[in-house]
């Protein structure tokens, strides 16, 4: 909600100036002291969001809890200040200048990102082989990737690119390594299927790379020779060999864009000079072991669980995880409409019931467009659209929940949902309506709170 328990700069008064003549006694004769003092003081007592606030400028401008009774007939400055509070409405300033708002975001950006999600899968197009080395491959890349993201991300949040294009140096090589390990223990052959699953490794850890540092221009030109290609294959068969080429060629690219932007540059010389030129304060955070490793792993699970979920519904259906894809583009772009919506509240508002209306009414209007948004993707593919939809909002839900930090409770809900669906305890449509209830009205609680949204 606007206002702030601070007084800013400038707006508070110099003083309470005194009645003339003190009196044993208040006389109610004349005007009323109290409303004489509310119209001196009506910026201030009308812009607070607590009658303590003004208690506390009583209390600094000298006025005793005597002085209080004998001049307006109340027993202490708490008293006078819920007096005060009570009499003058509220009224909220507004900034100097306009405020920025972080979360506004370009919609054909949000569509353009729900695209080259979608592009990688084209891939399967020019290369088939076995699915269960592939898919195995694919659920570790997105754990793995998961958390090596969230690390990455908290690095840049402290300020310290170095260290976070470390991390991604050392953690995609891992996870990649990882990948393939899995698909050769899958396998248990080394054959076609294996490589192809550590290309598809070593993608998911460069595009993470790029992905993180914000650079999808530049993956979407590496993708865009493969996506040519597959789409020309789909029209009219191509040889085996310009196949393969068009694989290795997007690979290598993404690859080499995503080495670029993690590899040091200069040389340790150099590195080391800079270093000693840096404040002390610079060199001890640099020289700290950073955020702790177990703070990714609920990122990891949330991403084995999601995946899950996403695999089963893609062995029942494959164009169900296509059309998930896809939609993350809008996704992402009402997740930001939301928190806008919610920022501005914060301002617009003026009670805490006030409030809490408002944050659950844009929810639920936001995850109704979504719905909506897969609901005609469902029509145009001709894929059953109720076990989408409620997927959808298992997802959608879980991503909003995941930006208001509540990650440990909605990885439990989806970790318990992909569970239940593994071992086959319930059907897949219980287990999502179940999942996207839940983490739904946990969503309406969490937004309610304006200490949510800091």
């Amino acid at each position: 909600m606007s206002g702030s328990i601070w007084l800013p700069p400038g707006a508070r008064p110099a003083t309470i100036p005194a009645i003339p003549g003190q009196r044993t006694t208040p006389s109610w004769a004349g005007p009323d002291p109290i409303d004489e003092l509310a119209a001196r003081l009506d910026d201030f007592v009308a812009a607070a969001v607590h009658p303590d606030e003004i208690a506390a400028l009583l209390e600094s401008d000298g006025l005793s809890d005597d002085q209080i009774r004998e001049r307006y007939g109340v027993k202490n400055s708490f008293a006078l200040a819920e007096e005060l509070y009570e009499r003058v409405a509220r009224r909220h300033p507004e900034p100097a200048t306009p405020l920025q708002d972080p979360w506004r975001v370009s919609l054909l950006t949000c569509l353009l990102r729900g695209v080259l999600f979608a592009l990688p899968g084209l891939a399967y197009v020019l290369g088939a082989a076995a699915p269960l080395p592939l898919l195995a491959s694919a659920l570790t890349g997105w754990t793995w990737n998961q958390g090596l993201a969230h690390r990455a991300y908290t690095w840049l949040g402290l300020g310290d690119e170095r260290a976070a294009k470390r991390s991604l140096l050392l953690g995609a090589p891992t996870g990649v390594a990882l990948g393939a390990l899995v698909a050769w223990l899958v396998s248990g052959l080394a054959d076609g299927a294996v490589l192809f699953a550590a290309g598809q490794s070593v993608y998911l850890g460069a595009s993470t790379i790029l992905l993180v540092r914000a650079r999808e221009r530049a993956l979407l030109l590496a993708l865009s020779p493969m996506a040519a290609g597959a789409m020309l294959t789909l029209l009219h068969p191509i040889p085996s060999a310009a196949r393969l080429i068009l694989l290795l060629g997007s690979l290598l690219a993404v690859t080499i864009l995503g080495l670029l932007e993690v590899m040091p540059r200069g040389n340790a010389a150099k590195g080391r000079g800079e270093l000693r030129d840096q404040p002390q304060r610079t060199r001890s955070r640099r020289t700290t072991s950073g955020p702790p490793l177990l703070g990714s792993f609920p990122y990891a699970l949330f991403g084995l669980a999601t995946g899950t979920l996403v695999l089963h519904a893609a062995l029942a259906d494959t164009l169900t995880a296509l059309v998930l894809t896809l939609s993350m583009g809008p996704a992402e772009y009402l997740l930001h409409r939301l928190r806008s919506t919610t920022l501005t509240a914060l301002r617009s508002t003026t009670t805490p019931t006030a409030f809490r209306r408002t944050t659950t009414r844009t929810l639920l209007h936001c995850l109704t467009a979504y719905l909506l948004t897969l609901l005609a993707l469902a029509l145009a593919t001709g894929i059953s659209p109720a076990p989408l939809l409620l997927l959808g909002a298992v997802l959608w839900t879980a991503l909003l929940l995941q930006s208001f930090g509540a990650i440990v409770t909605t990885t439990a809900i989806c970790c318990t949902a992909a569970l239940t669906q593994t071992l086959a305890l319930l059907t897949a449509l219980t287990v999502y309506a179940t999942a996207a209830t839940a983490q739904a009205a946990l969503a309406c609680a969490l937004l309610g709170k304006a200490t949510a949204h800091r």
